[in-house]
């Protein structure tokens, strides 16, 4: 459990009505490739009853008592195929598996009476995060009416619960974030983060979102940026990395990635902390063999584009190298370091489709 835990600390993606199609220019042919070779092998790895997971065993799972992680690693996978085009409601054979999954996530969770999540498949506040971050997405792209209708309910009800546990009281370091459950009174950034992806993803789909939950997470993670501060609180150096907890914690490219690409979608593009963790990745960037590649891979290819320009276009060249090289024959990608091994090869195809495909547009988290 303490494994399968660490995946979802390091593991973050509002509705696609202004999402525009892709310039065939800005695509490599080994991309598109890759892309393509990906998406069938996901299709491939589909249950009968619409999950998505490594596991060979295809016993019908029961609602409100799900497979480990499954809702969680289908909403990850449901937003790779999403990010290059494949939507739930599309007629094709690649739209209809999306909206089987997205039907496996709405019908066989059960949360509970405070709209939580991460009960069913016991993934806890990451998996509540990453989940409602994918329903919030798939707003206007719902397979039927009665998926639809329960997609509003279950994302009112979990953006309720991600505002509660914001305010259960904590110290001044950890005020702001998000831990393991949602009555953690402290807090670290790869929870947080999937949270501010999901109130952001949710606001902009039209739900209730305070202005000072978004602003109190922004704070949050700002404290876990290294960096010493002159007297008005500036930075005094021009790169820097995130920590895992404030004040203290590992800091890794991965940590670093995911703060840039948070503080970003909160539309905060120009802060010091941007731009000097943008720098520090141009120096740090991620490598194949070093822990939690993938995951750190998708924030770092997502975080960069925003960021724009040569930072953009470092990390895309980056990006599409490593991932092309390390692809399997089958489609597929890999771990192949430490604990992420664990995750399996769903997790990291799709955080690989993720990264690959910031030019295509078709997810509005995306969108600058």
């Amino acid at each position: 459990m303490r494994l399968l835990r660490s995946l979802f600390i390091l593991l973050a993606t509002i509705t696609a009505a202004s999402a525009q199609s892709p310039k065939p220019e800005l695509i490599s042919p080994q991309v598109k490739l890759a892309v393509e070779k990906a998406v069938e092998w996901l299709m491939r790895q589909q249950k009968a009853s619409g999950h998505i997971v490594d596991e060979k065993s295809d016993s019908k799972p029961k609602r409100g008592d799900l497979p480990s992680h499954s809702a969680a690693m289908t909403s990850l996978a449901l937003m790779g195929l999403a990010s290059v085009g494949h939507m739930p409601d599309d007629p094709n054979p690649q739209g209809q598996a999306c909206g089987r999954a997205l039907r496996f996530v709405v019908e066989g969770i059960e949360p509970d009476e405070n709209g939580y999540l991460g009960r069913s498949d016991r993934s806890r506040m990451y998996g509540h995060g990453i989940i409602s971050l994918m329903l919030a997405e798939m707003i206007g792209h719902a397979p039927d009416e009665a998926t639809d209708k329960r997609m509003h309910s279950m994302i009112e009800n979990a953006v309720k619960l991600i505002l509660r546990s914001q305010q259960v009281p904590k110290s001044e370091a950890n005020r702001g974030g998000w831990r393991y459950e949602p009555s953690s009174s402290d807090s670290d950034i790869s929870v947080s983060v999937w949270q501010v992806m999901a109130l952001r993803a949710a606001k902009n789909a039209g739900f209730d979102v305070p202005k000072e939950a978004i602003d109190n997470a922004v704070a949050y993670i700002k404290r876990s940026y290294r960096v010493e501060r002159d007297s008005n609180g500036n930075p005094k150096a021009d790169n820097a990395a995130f920590s895992y907890e404030p004040y203290g914690g590992r800091q890794t490219f991965s940590t670093t990635a995911a703060g840039l690409l948070s503080l970003q979608v909160c539309g905060q593009y120009e802060a010091p902390e941007v731009l000097g963790s943008a720098n520090w990745l141009i120096k740090f960037p991620p490598e194949i063999n070093e822990p939690w590649f993938f995951y750190g891979c998708y924030y770092y290819a997502q975080g960069m584009y925003q960021r724009g320009g040569d930072h953009a276009a470092t990390a895309r060249q980056k990006t599409e190298q490593t991932l092309i090289a390390a692809q399997g024959n089958d489609g597929s990608w890999y771990p192949r370091n430490g604990n992420e091994k664990s995750a399996g090869a769903v997790y990291a195809t799709s955080l690989a489709l993720l990264s690959l495909s910031v030019h295509h547009h078709y997810l509005p988290i995306y969108q600058k």
